[in-house]
């Protein structure tokens, strides 16, 4: 439903997003992380119709939003990182004054829809002004649902939300996949990003990775062994780096080692023997995974290089 090839923009010399291509189908969520300045606003501006690319081209639902932007918009409900609601109107009316603009919906009707799916019909009267950050946040989503699209462009939704206003949001979301919806998600929140999407699209101006968080985990994937011993000493550590035991040892944590094994099957009995031979007393050895956040930050680190 979406489907973007060497999307590219530039704002004067500075070179925005570089040649993006993704695609994401019925029902799927796709998430986009990266640190500021990365693209991904920029992106789904594209996606959206709201700015045109540089260079390549995007397709939303088979239509092209540089040239077809008032099409576009029927098709895509897109919630933005400043919601832009009416303060001194009420829930109801904000969302009226935007359910007009689709010559085919049912104002009363889609407002009614929109407030019962963000759990504001009770203060469908009030002000907007008198909402929390987290309520008009919802009223926001709310308006990107008024004309039921089936894609939905998300910018940052749960972004200064307490704890429990972010859940219920993250709820919703995840119910747009049950429905058949494809959901493009920006976000800064990591695990965020692991809960809801399918797959997930590293950026910093050009895409990094894109796959589903496990298969990403995987592909970076080292052997982490963490060997807890009465007490360490640093020439010992010297030594078995020397030996070509280990491919590093990682500093001593509350007489904690971490040691990144080349082959865990073979490695991993040889450098207990090791440390055995050499005095070490182990009281206990594990291995650790990466995180997606390990991931993340290791292919940030390695672009900016």
């Amino acid at each position: 439903m979406i489907r973007t090839v060497d999307l590219t923009r530039r704002f004067g010399e500075r070179l925005a997003v570089d040649r993006l291509s993704i695609e994401i189908g019925e029902g799927q969520v796709v998430g986009l992380l990266g640190p500021n300045g990365a693209g991904k606003t920029t992106t789904l501006r594209m996606i959206a119709g709201i700015i045109a690319p540089s260079s390549g081209r995007a397709e939303v639902g088979g239509l092209d939003p540089a040239s077809e932007p008032a099409r576009v918009h029927e098709s895509i409900g897109l919630l933005t990182e400043s919601p832009g609601l009416y303060d001194r109107l009420s829930a109801e009316r904000n969302l009226a004054y935007f359910a007009r603009f689709y010559a085919a919906v049912d104002v009363r009707r889609a407002v009614d829809r929109a407030l019962d799916a963000v759990g504001l019909a009770d203060r469908r009267r009030d002000r907007v002004a008198t909402f929390s950050k987290g309520m008009k946040q919802r009223l926001a989503l709310a308006r990107a649902l008024v004309h039921e699209p089936r894609i939905l462009l998300l910018d940052e939704p749960t972004a200064g939300l307490d704890p429990e206003a972010a859940k219920g949001l993250r709820t919703m979301i995840g119910g747009f996949r049950r429905e058949g919806r494809s959901v493009l998600l920006s976000t800064h929140n990591l695990a965020e990003a692991e809960e809801l999407s399918d797959r997930i699209g590293i950026l910093r101006t050009r895409l990094l990775a894109i796959d589903a968080p496990r298969a990403l985990r995987a592909a970076q994937e080292t052997h982490v062994v963490r060997v807890r011993a009465v007490a360490w000493d640093r020439e010992t550590l010297d030594r078995l780096e020397g030996e070509g035991q280990v491919l590093e040892a990682s500093g001593e944590e509350e007489n904690v080692v971490r040691f990144r094994l080349e082959d865990p099957t073979r490695d991993r009995p040889r450098l207990v023997a090791r440390l055995v031979e050499l005095g070490i007393e182990i009281l206990d050895v594990g291995e650790e995974t990466r995180s997606l956040e390990d991931v993340y930050l290791a292919l940030v680190r390695e672009e900016e290089e």
